[in-house]
C-alpha cells in the first residue's frame, strides 16, 4: 500500500488531496457525490468578518481553457459561519482547513478570535489575495505588498493557536521573496497560488463583462504559470507549499508535487465533475503505484531539485514537509 500521508503546519492529513476554496462549499452540498471521509482536507470558502453580498452580477464566465469569476466573498460573517457550519465541520470526517480574509487590521485579529474553537479548526488558510475585492488605502491586494503581508500575519498569529497557512497572490513579480516574508511572519505553510488578475469584454456592448472590470482566472490555462510559482516558493522556504491552479487530473497533482508542493487543493475541476478530489486522489494513487513510489510524500521537491534553474529559484533547503 502507497502511504498518502503527509504532515503540513503540524498537522497530520491523510492524503495530500484538498478540496480548495471556493468551488466546494463547506462540503455538505457534495457530500452525495463524495465520500468527505476520503478528501486530505475541506479548505472552506472564504469568511469575513461581517456579512457580505459580494459583488454584482454577472459573477464567472468561461475562457479558453479557465473560468473568471468575480464573486466578491459572498457570504454570511464569522459568527453565522461557527454557529452553523461548525457543528457540520466538526464531523464531517477529514482535516478542516477554514479560510478567512479581512479589510482592517483589527478586522484580521477578530475574525481569527472568532473562527478559533480551542484546536479547531485543524488550520487557517489566510487569504490574502483575493483578486475581486480591495484591500486597505492602496486598494491593492494584501500579498502584493511584504510589508502588509508581515503586519496581518503577525498580528493573527499571536492571538490563534491555529496553524496558519498564507495564500499568496501570483500577481506579483517575485512570489518567493513574498513567501519568505510570510514565513518569517509566523506562517506555518503558504499556499500557492491565488487566482491570476485578467479581464473579460464583451464585444457585442462593448464594455467590460464584469462590473469590477478585472476579476479571477483559474482552470488549466494557468496551470503551467502556477507550477512556477510553486517551484520558486518552494525553493525559498522550509515551509510547506500547498499547490492550487488548474489542477484536474491525478497527473496534475503529482506535478505540482514533483515541483514542490506538500498537497494540492482542487478548485475549478471541481465546478465540472464534483466528483473531482475522489478522481484526481484515484488517479494520482494509479501514478505512485506506475512508479513504484511508496510514499506520496517523496515526490515533494524532486523537479525542483534538478539542475540548470535560475539562481533566482535556486536555493535548496530542507523543508518541513514529511
Amino acid at each position: 500500500m502507497t502511504d498518502l500521508t503527509v504532515r503540513i503546519a503540524g498537522k497530520n492529513f491523510k492524503n495530500p488531496v484538498w478540496a480548495a476554496s471556493g468551488t466546494f462549499g463547506c462540503g455538505e452540498e457534495l457530500e452525495r457525490f463524495v465520500d468527505l471521509r476520503n478528501i486530505g482536507a475541506i479548505v472552506t470558502k472564504t469568511v469575513t468578518l461581517g456579512e457580505r453580498e459580494g459583488n454584482p452580477p454577472p459573477r464567472v464566465i468561461e475562457t479558453a481553457s479557465g473560468l473568471l469569476n468575480s464573486v466578491g466573498l459572498e457570504n454570511k460573517g464569522a459568527e453565522w459561519f461557527v454557529k452553523n457550519k461548525y457543528p457540520f465541520l466538526k464531523q464531517c470526517g477529514t482535516n478542516v482547513v477554514v479560510s478567512f480574509a479581512a479589510f482592517t487590521p483589527g478586522e484580521w485579529v477578530k475574525c481569527a478570535e472568532i473562527l478559533t474553537d480551542g484546536d479547531f479548526p485543524d488550520a487557517f488558510e489566510i487569504n490574502l489575495s483575493c483578486p475581486n475585492v480591495s484591500y486597505g488605502a492602496a486598494r491593492g491586494l494584501v500579498a502584493q505588498d511584504k510589508r502588509a503581508v508581515e503586519k496581518v500575519l503577525r498580528a493573527v498569529k499571536a492571538v490563534t493557536r491555529v496553524p496558519l497557512i498564507a495564500k499568496l497572490t501570483p500577481n506579483v513579480t517575485d512570489i518567493g521573496e513574498i513567501a519568505v516574508r510570510a514565513e518569517s511572519s509566523g506562517a506555518d505553510a503558504v499556499a500557492v497560488a491565488n487566482t491570476f488578475q485578467g479581464v473579460a469584454v464583451d464585444a457585442e456592448t462593448m464594455k467590460p463583462y464584469f462590473k469590477r472590470v478585472v476579476a479571477g482566472l483559474s482552470g488549466p490555462a494557468i496551470k503551467p504559470l502556477a507550477l512556477k510559482a510553486v517551484m520558486d516558493a518552494y525553493r525559498q522556504v522550509k515551509v510547506p507549499v500547498v499547490g492550487i491552479g488548474g489542477i484536474m487530473t491525478g497527473i496534475d497533482a503529482a506535478e505540482f508535487m514533483l515541483c514542490g508542493a506538500a498537497a494540492v487543493e482542487v478548485g475549478t475541476a471541481t465546478l465540472r465533475d464534483p466528483c473531482s478530489c475522489s478522481r484526481v486522489l484515484e488517479e494520482l494513487q494509479e501514478y505512485l503505484k506506475t512508479k513504484g513510489v511508496k510514499k506520496a510524500r517523496e515526490l515533494t521537491g524532486r523537479a525542483a531539485k534538478q539542475k540548470g534553474l535560475p539562481r533566482a529559484i535556486s536555493k535548496n533547503r530542507k523543508r518541513n514537509v514529511i
